[in-house]
């Protein structure tokens, strides 16, 4: 009994924050490298959230400065439609505090755990407080604070507050100064190109120790925010349903078209019926038996899928596309956005590319980009289910060499966007193995190993045909030879031939008794912009189709010509000259060829 009594004394309550102080490496603060990438992706996710919550294009300044041995200050500056002041002290030093956890629909932060558990990460490894400056109009000044978390109550202390006049109109100003290392600079820049990849409307602008970078946008169309709707009841656990009847006395009928997304009259009235219940009972009535057969009733009559369209707001394959070529140099690559799908009453969509080539890695593991509701995720990558289903498709099917993972210049992106992704744990690093959204991946990635195994078939042929045209054109001249040698005359020129034989962009200049002629065929598969460059003394002011650009120096006039030319067509342009000089063209494709003819 004194032994009880004495262990009795040692048990208390903590509070969250102080769970959390102990526990850090459970929110991605692990380690100090770590710890700078999860500090500013938690501030990127709300910046972001945001300004498409209030239809802004997100204009985001990252600043990493290094302040003495160990201690850096970060600054995450947005122009999004900025915090009241009285929320301020709660957003940014209270625990699971937010506006998200009790809405259903895509969202990155959700928790209300991110930004705070980083201004707790600050507090703890150098004792300081975080700046926060917000404006939410220009009509109205900032507010600047200073804040810190009380850890024993989670509950935030305001240290200085003051308004101030601000260059910004609106947008939130966040500064944090923790210990860290900048070995993590390389993970940071991928980390922040990532999310400029799979969030094509926004625009980083990046300053590392006096380095400055910029990731521009590609779209300026603000993605349509996602709208939370009601619980679906797929989703429905027990205990959630006890507590949600508890609180009403609605009618069954009534309290199930109210509080649950795709349940209409016909659908209430048949859950009620098979779980032989009145559809007029008052819900706050209903004992716990018929509970249990409520909810049994619930997840067995067929219900249409939440409204996807609705409560998630997928990237598209045009935009994934667009985002990718800006960032990597690659031959090949397609988009695929599958339909929305559920998994225990939670939408999802599965969206997926696939690149090849260009200046990818020719050998070793493909890279393999993971992204949840447009989060980039660097951690974990062997215990999330994103690499488990591609490591369990066969590449060897779509001539992509595979061990374990598919190997070669491979880059293969999965993006995974849902109302409730399920994490592996509160650091978000790794998605759990749901064999729904793994089914989904395997899907879309079927599809475009298909496409990939159509590439990979035209190129092998295309370099066959290649090599064939290259031994051919390795003999014309040679037979040419021959020919003036018996015809007892200068040989023919072949490398018209050989421009046609070996599909490239010929370029031809001319010159027959004072009229020059320019001649350009496009004899490759793909349309070619190209640029025509004349030097000569001949003005060219006759030309049949006009120079875009002249310019004349000390007798010698520079004409060129610029044009885009479809496969298999030509773009010819003539004037009278003396001719000579030199002419020269530019492009996108790889085999250009130049021939002169000297004056007839």
């Amino acid at each position: 009994m004194v032994l009880a009594d004495e262990l009795a004394k040692k048990q208390q309550s903590i509070s969250v924050a102080e769970f959390f102080e102990k526990n850090k490496h459970m929110l991605g603060f692990d380690s100090p490298t770590r710890g700078i990438i999860t500090t500013i992706k938690e501030a990127i996710d709300n910046s972001l959230d945001a300004c498409e919550e209030a239809e802004i294009l997100p204009d985001i300044l990252v600043s990493v400065q290094k302040l003495g041995e160990g201690v850096f200050r970060v600054v995450v500056e947005d122009n999004g439609p900025g915090i009241i002041p009285e929320k301020i002290p709660n957003v940014f030093a209270k625990l699971l505090y937010g506006s998200r956890f009790h809405q259903i629909r895509q969202t990155r932060g959700q928790q209300g755990i991110g930004i705070s558990a980083a201004v707790l990460h600050a507090q703890l490894t150098t004792g300081t407080s975080t700046l926060v400056i917000s404006r939410v109009s220009v009509m109205m000044k900032a507010h600047k604070m200073t804040l810190t978390i009380k850890t024993e109550t989670n509950e935030p202390e305001v240290i200085s507050h003051e308004e101030i006049e601000w260059m910004h109109p609106h947008g939130t100003h966040v500064e944090l100064v923790f210990k860290s290392t900048m070995q993590a600079k390389k993970k940071l820049l991928e980390y922040l190109k990532y999310t400029s990849i799979v969030n094509p409307h926004a625009r980083f602008r990046i300053e590392i120790d006096d380095e400055f970078f910029t990731l521009d946008r590609v779209s300026n169309d603000v993605p349509p925010c996602p709208i939370s709707i009601k619980p679906h009841p797929y989703g429905i656990e027990l205990g959630v349903l006890k507590r949600m009847t508890a609180a009403s006395d609605l009618p069954l009928k009534e309290f199930l078209i109210k509080n649950f997304s795709k349940i209409g009259e016909k659908i209430a009235l048949e859950i009620g019926a098979t779980a032989r219940l009145n559809p007029i009972v008052r819900v706050n009535t209903i004992q716990l038996e018929q509970l249990n057969h409520l909810l049994d009733a619930m997840q067995t009559v067929k219900i249409p899928a939440p409204p996807a369209s609705q409560c998630l707001s997928p990237i598209t394959e045009k935009l994934i596309v667009k985002g990718m070529e800006k960032e990597f140099q690659l031959d090949f690559i397609k988009a695929r956005t599958r339909p929305s799908n559920v998994f225990d009453g939670n939408s999802f969509i599965v969206e997926a590319a696939i690149g090849y080539g260009g200046k990818l890695p020719p050998e070793g593991n493909a890279m393999i980009l993971r992204f949840a509701n447009r989060v980039p995720l660097l951690y974990q990558q062997g215990a999330c289910a994103i690499t488990s289903t591609i490591a369990n498709i066969n590449w060897k099917n779509y001539g992509v060499s595979q061990q374990n993972l598919p190997m070669g210049p491979i880059l293969i992106l999965v993006h995974v966007a849902a109302t409730n992704v399920p994490f592996t744990s509160e650091s978000k690093d790794a998605i759990a193995s749901i064999p729904k959204i793994e089914r989904e991946i395997t899907l879309v990635l079927q599809e475009l190993g298909r496409d990939l195994k159509l590439f990979l078939n035209r190129r092998n042929k295309n370099k066959l045909l290649d090599d064939r045209a290259r031994a051919i054109c390795t003999v014309l001249p040679l037979i040419a030879k021959k020919i003036g040698e018996i015809l007892e005359l200068p040989p023919p020129n072949t490398s018209l031939i050989e421009g046609k034989i070996m599909r490239q962009v010929v370029l031809k200049k001319k010159s027959t008794g004072g009229k020059i002629s320019i001649r350009v065929d496009n004899y490759t598969m793909n349309d070619q912009e190209v640029s025509v460059y004349d030097i000569s003394s001949d003005p060219a002011r006759n030309a049949t189709i006009s120079p875009d650009f002249v310019m004349e120096m000390e007798g010698e006039y520079t004409k060129v010509w610029k044009r885009t030319l479809p496969a298999g067509e030509n773009f010819e342009v003539s004037y009278t000259g003396v001719g000579g000089g030199i002419v020269d063209m530019q492009g996108v494709a790889e085999n250009m060829r130049v021939v002169v003819d000297v004056d007839v």
